[in-house]
């Protein structure tokens, strides 16, 4: 019983709002317990959470029907079911007789993959509880098997523990779950590669350039703008690369701070202050959100609610927000790369105003449609290469480099870790770690700075020691 997932439009009401989210199709039709699911998580989970989630049910489902006669408690199934996650199912001589076919994964992998099976197995046992699985029609075969799983998980927690006691539950079922995956070996903090801070200029201002152009006597012809700022706000904002992406063509203006710099912010994709240039029947602005401004002027949705796999994808992560306007603002570190930003910025947005662009995003094509994240990786690493750099993401030269270019930058100038928090946007003060680890080149004039230091008391007293 194989199946496939795709992109479903889901109406809930007689109303125009649909939901699209990852639908698990097998040959009975969608997997209603999963779409019940999403629907009840749609206002706080990532669309990458629900493709990952449908990807490790539909592993799930895939693994219960080639393997259905194997097994009467369902601990067993679940416990199995994470082995071969690991291992895979190809045997030694290159067979699988189940037909799966599956190659082993790293515990990592494996971790997240079990933990959203987890996360629907407790939902899917919560429902179980109130409700019948499908009240209105008959069971599919693979909701029977989900549904046989989830009451002996929901009559003993068999996947997971072993009580019906609710306030011990939590935590048993932490360790329990923590006691089926395989430990991941412990890392400390090995730092990711930033990129290198001698050679940002070259990036800028060599590597970013229009080919075919570079005899032109008008900077803003010569060089590709629009790369150009988003790795600014990148390398000297610390924002990471899908963050500028939400970046309206009415979020920067002149610091009032200082008029030669830009302030620029970053509004949550859906709850952020929507600009007031949609106007309502009376001639005035609009004072809604994002969302709402998207779709009433637009048509269009944010773009971290769109498809992974979509070009108008770009993710969001959870930030520590820094306005009730549901913002936050870049701090340019130093000072020059924010004057910098304002006077190419100005330059493009002439080039933008040229184009005819049905949309307020910032970065656009030169069809004037919302640029895409993996256009931008593709002139990144043009760029990277034009300089005669590699790409790699162990070198800092991947588009992820700069943001820990940003953090260590902070770090190295002595900022206090609570600024650091501040202008990374982290919501734990310990999050920062990871971008201001310092590298093992660091490590190693560290521990030969002490060592100069405490090796001339040791020379006194041995020659002290010889004259005796």
């Amino acid at each position: 019983m194989q199946h496939i997932t795709l992109r479903g439009k889901v109406h809930i009401d007689n109303t125009g709002v649909k939901n699209e989210i990852p639908v698990i199709v097998t040959e009975y039709g969608p997997l209603q317990p999963l779409v019940d699911y999403f629907l009840a998580h749609i206002q706080d989970r990532s669309v990458a959470w629900m493709t990952k989630t449908a990807q490790a049910v539909g592993l799930l489902i895939d693994y219960m029907a080639a393997n259905h006669d194997c097994f009467d408690d369902p601990r067993e199934l679940f416990e199995t079911f994470n082995q071969r996650l690991y291992t895979g199912t190809v045997g030694y001589d290159g067979n699988d007789p189940s037909g799966l076919y599956w190659n082993g994964r790293n515990p990592a992998v494996v971790r997240v993959l079990v933990n959203c099976v987890t996360g629907f197995s407790d939902w899917m046992a919560g429902e179980q509880g109130t409700k019948p699985l499908n009240p209105w029609r008959e069971a599919t075969r693979s909701e029977e098997m989900l549904a046989w799983a989830v009451w002996h998980h929901k009559r003993d927690r068999a996947f997971l523990i072993h009580t019906w006691d609710r306030e011990s539950a939590s935590l048993a079922m932490t360790h329990a779950c923590n006691a089926l995956l395989k430990r991941t070996p412990m890392i400390d903090h090995e730092p990711v590669k930033r990129f290198p801070a001698e050679r940002i200029n070259d990036l800028l201002f060599k590597g970013f350039i229009v080919p075919g152009k570079q005899k032109s006597p008008r900077l803003e012809e010569r060089l590709n703008l629009r790369d150009i700022l988003i790795t600014l706000l990148m390398h000297f904002g610390g924002l990471r690369m899908s963050e500028t992406f939400h970046l309206y063509m009415h979020d920067v203006v002149p610091d009032p701070i200082n008029a030669d710099c830009a302030l620029v912010r970053i509004y949550h994709p859906s709850l952020g202050t929507a600009p007031p240039d949609w106007l309502d029947a009376r001639g005035k602005p609009t004072r809604c959100n994002r969302l709402t401004y998207l779709n009433g002027k637009y048509a269009l949705r944010p773009r971290n609610e769109y498809a992974v796999t979509d070009q108008l994808f770009a993710g969001w992560k959870g930030n520590a927000l820094d306005s009730e306007d549901h913002c936050i603002y870049v701090n340019w570190f130093p000072q020059w790369p924010g004057e910098l930003f304002w006077k190419l910025w100005v330059l493009y947005m002439a080039q933008r105003t040229q184009l005819e662009c049905d949309h307020p995003f910032a970065f656009v094509t030169k069809e004037g449609k919302p640029y895409a994240i993996d256009s931008y990786e593709r002139q990144h690493r043009r760029a990277v290469e034009r300089i005669g750099l590699q790409v790699a993401k162990t070198m800092g030269t991947s588009p992820h480099g700069h943001r820990h270019a940003y953090g260590q930058a902070l770090a190295d100038a002595g900022i206090d870790q609570i600024f650091i928090k501040k202008a990374m946007h982290l919501k734990t003060l310990d999050s920062h770690v990871v971008y201001t680890e310092p590298d093992r080149a660091k490590l190693v004039r560290a521990l030969e700075a002490v060592a100069e230091q405490e090796k001339t008391p040791v020379l006194k007293q041995y020659v002290a020691t010889e004259k005796s």
